[in-house]
């Protein structure tokens, strides 16, 4: 696999070598150099292989009751592939709350070895079961726990996960779990993930099934694919700011004398004159071999700032991948003399980071709920897509405060509003064409299929022929327009574990198809439901510039959701509204509500308590002893400030 130019270099020159020594030229390409992706995650052909061995195959793993029936046998198969792979230690990987920005990796996990020592021959001897492989423990009073732990009711319980495929790295198996109080109360981002992806698959077969599509045992699933942006600085100019160190962004100082402004950055040539391009290939090399998907790179609008972006899949795995992705960029950064920046808005009069949480619904099989073509022939209802669509404009415009509960962080309040981020408005963008449809179906005027429409651009030139764009065009300032078949959460925050921001959008449109299938049950026409919500609901549908100012007060005279402070879009995770919401779809319950507000404000405000310290040593130890040096500036006003931030 390829982990750098030279290494590229390497690879072509061997490969020229042999074809000439064989007198042949080969006339298909090859997979050869990527022959080790996958290698590292215990799924597929690679499990397969392994369960083999101990008479099972990788079937099994598709049902999670192996955890249950099979759980030694897998615990065998994953010993044995770790030892062939180099490695000898395992690990409950979970996600702690609040770890965005100040835990490293963004996870937990307790390194055990797999062997034990043999007292009486004083051998070493492999040790790795079932039961170690399924769950495990620690003390959950140690981890921001909102008050659902203390220390002398401390446990906390890990259980793997399996709809994240267990991998490897180093010498490290790494198993997903989830963690949870002793009375089962959720101390991680992934639980309530996991329940709302219950609650959507419940109430999405429901309405699949009132709209012409019985899909049994099969599953409604929600993918995403997610875009982490990042910046990369010189290391040794990293040392030289303790904000960048403490808090991850600037702070204090002067703007760079050459910023954005010439646009001369987004898309550009990644140059071999610096080490960035090696930097992000050794990155996707790590990424691929324990199998995950780092399709495209580039350089992004800011200067020094990159972006990876993966092919989409399932939720669970997206986000633990996406996790170890930011791990990996910052470990592999150190290698090449840089250091990765992942906070939201590093640096001033420049873009900021986002992570763009591309969210859609399928069914298990791949019948894709939010494609108005695929959607509308499986059900057989022309009308199904516009149904489905209701729900999720009904959500957006009720729930709204929810999703901008989801993305609130100091780094991201500063980001969001400019800069290509979306204000904290919560409309979504649907396009002209798509808006004229539901218009004309609300009001009655057709239920027809909707038909995405295309344009022909002519260049005028006979070397490039006319060709076909979407009738579509971009809005980057909306914050979540529709794509094709998908959202964009455009607003997500580059630093956030993003299980929050899934939990939000599954569960309020779970809550939306099972209010819409409760009352089809009761007799209700489902056109006359969608049509109802659409017009109770319009206003949340905006697909001009919501940079604007004089829009931006139209929204919100509107009535949209506006929350400009992040600490008072947390607070309204315990409205009655929403407890009510999370607690119907058996998401969290009141008390996982009110503690999750409680360690999200902390967070919040640990934040900015970091900044504001890091701001004092800087001002007590850098800038102050330098006017006294030089017997000029504002030395009195300096002292005095300190005292003010204090």
């Amino acid at each position: 696999m390829l982990a750098s130019a030279s290494a590229a270099r390497s690879l072509l020159s061997r490969t020229v070598r042999r074809a000439s020594a064989m007198g042949a030229t080969r006339t298909m390409a090859s997979i050869e150099p990527y022959a080790d992706y996958g290698k590292g995650v215990f799924t597929g052909r690679v499990a397969d292989e392994y369960l083999k061995k101990h008479g099972s195959s990788a079937d099994i793993l598709d049902d999670p009751s192996w955890t249950k029936t099979h759980s030694d046998t897998v615990a065998k198969a994953v010993l044995d592939w770790a030892v062939d792979r180099g490695a000898n230690t395992y690990c409950h990987w979970f996600q702690p709350m609040a770890a965005s920005g100040v835990r490293h990796g963004l996870t937990g996990q307790v390194q055990n070895m797999m062997m034990k020592f043999n007292r009486s021959t004083n051998d070493v001897e492999f040790d790795f079961d079932g039961d170690m492989l399924i769950k495990g423990e620690t003390d959950g009073s140690s981890y921001p726990n909102g008050g659902l732990r203390a220390t002398h009711t401390a446990g906390g319980y890990l259980a793997l996960d399996t709809s994240s495929p267990i991998f490897l790295r180093g010498d490290t198996v790494f198993i997903p779990s989830a963690f949870v109080s002793y009375y089962g109360a959720a101390l991680d981002e992934k639980t309530p993930l996991l329940r709302s992806n219950a609650a959507v698959s419940k109430h999405g077969k429901r309405l699949m099934a009132h709209l012409g599509l019985d899909i049994g045992d099969r599953d409604v699933v929600s993918n995403i694919g997610l875009e982490q942006e990042f910046f990369l600085v010189p290391r040794d100019q990293y040392y030289r700011r303790p904000d960048l160190q403490m808090a991850g962004r600037t702070i204090i100082g002067k703007d760079a004398p050459r910023g954005q402004e010439m646009c001369d950055h987004y898309m550009a040539p990644p140059s071999l004159a610096n080490p960035a391009l090696a930097c992000m290939q050794e990155m996707q090399d790590e990424c691929w071999r324990i199998g995950i998907p780092l399709k495209t790179r580039h350089r992004e609008v800011a200067p020094n700032q990159y972006e990876f972006a993966p092919l989409y899949g399932y939720n669970t795995t997206q986000v633990d991948q996406n996790i170890m992705v930011m791990q990996i960029i910052e470990e592999v950064a150190a290698r090449h003399g840089l250091a990765a920046l992942l906070q939201e808005k590093p640096f001033n009069d420049v873009n900021g980071s986002g992570k763009h949480n591309n969210w859609s619904l399928a069914t298990e099989d791949g019948i894709m709920m939010l494609h108005p073509a695929k959607i509308n022939k499986a059900t057989g209802n022309p009308a199904a897509f516009a149904v489905i669509m209701s729900a999720i404009v009904a959500a957006v415009n009720e729930h709204g405060d929810l999703m901008r509960m989801a993305i609130a962080s100091p780094g991201n309040d500063f980001r969001l509003g400019a800069c290509e981020a979306p204000p904290a408005i919560v409309s979504t963008y649907l396009g002209d064409d798509m808006t004229f449809y539901l218009s004309h179906f609300k009001d009655g005027k057709g239920e027809g299929g909707y038909e995405p429409q295309t344009k022909t651009l002519d260049l005028g030139t006979h070397e490039v022929l006319p060709f076909d764009v979407p009738a579509e065009d971009r809005n980057r300032t909306s914050p979540f327009p529709y794509g094709g078949a998908r959202f964009e959460f455009r607003a997500v925050g580059s630093s956030q574990n993003v299980s929050m921001v899934n939990t939000v959008l599954n569960t309020i449109v779970a809550e939306k198809f099972a209010e819409y299938s409760d009352r089809i049950d009761a007799g209700e026409d489902p056109h006359d439901i969608a049509r109802q919500a659409l017009n109770e609901n319009w206003k949340v549908i905006f697909n001009g510039d919501n940079y604007d100012e004089a829009v931006q007060q139209e929204l919100t005279d509107r009535g949209i959701w506006r929350i400009d402070s992040g600490v008072e879009a947390i607070a309204t995770l315990t409205s009655q509204k929403n407890i009510d919401l999370f607690q119907k779809m058996k998401v969290l319950t009141a008390e996982e509500c009110e503690s999750r507000q409680h360690i999200l404000h902390d967070h919040y405000t640990g934040t900015v308590e970091i900044e504001a310290k890091c701001l004092i040593d800087m001002i007590n130890q850098h800038i102050i002893p330098s006017v006294k040096a030089a017997g000029v500036g504002p030395l009195s006003d300096l002292e005095s400030a300190v005292g003010t931030l204090k």
